[in-house]
């Protein structure tokens, strides 16, 4: 397999999720302005015509794009239970319920942020909803040291990611202890200290 990605984008989720797995995966760093693969300056959008990464390539060939679709993807050739619970049972729905809430209401609320067009008062009322989907994170995280009880999933390798963006774009979430020490936790993983390495992260 390869995953196209971007250092310390969302592609990271995926990454982290592959190494969690044991999964033998051949990366491939994209530049996104130029849309071109960083080594050999293939065209990234003849893997990915939507220009945005991550993009897995499997090893028949096919093309899986899209963050949770990757992540669930790898979950589901992981050992049975080790990144997401079995299917059928209410823990997977929660994980779904995780994955979505994380999607729709964290990555996608970051994305302001971003925008160097964003007005002050556009930024202003996306970082007021962003801290309080983030401090209702921190809530949850009170009580159990990952997002669906005590095993790490998938869920917790897209959260870690995408909170890690507080410390780029300057969004101070000091006040939110248990998120803290959460990303502490999975930032000491072995597989997630070999992605952070491997894109090039760690000082």
């Amino acid at each position: 397999m390869k995953l196209y990605y971007s250092p310390g984008a969302c592609s990271l989720a995926s990454h982290i999720a592959l190494r969690e797995a044991g999964l033998p995966v051949d990366l491939v760093k994209v530049d996104l302005r130029n849309n071109r693969a960083c080594a050999d300056g293939a065209d990234f959008l003849a893997i990915n015509p939507k220009g945005y990464i991550p993009a897995l390539v499997l090893d028949d060939g096919a093309v899986l794009t899209e963050g949770v679709a990757i992540l669930s993807y790898v979950a589901d050739r992981a050992a049975a239970g080790l990144l997401a619970p079995v299917h059928g049972g209410m823990e997977r729905y929660r994980l779904l319920e995780w994955l979505t809430f994380i999607a729709t209401e964290l990555h996608k609320g970051f994305g302001p942020l971003w925008n160097p067009a964003t007005t002050e008062a556009a930024r202003a009322a996306a970082v007021d909803r962003l801290l309080g989907r983030l401090a209702y994170v921190d809530g949850v995280l009170k009580d159990r040291p990952f997002l669906t009880g005590a095993g790490f999933t998938i869920a917790d390798a897209y959260l870690f990611t995408v909170v890690g963006w507080a410390g780029f774009l300057k969004l101070d979430i000091g006040h939110l202890p248990h998120l803290a020490a959460f990303q502490a936790r999975v930032a000491a993983r072995p597989a997630v200290q070999a992605a952070m390495k491997a894109e090039g992260l760690l000082g």
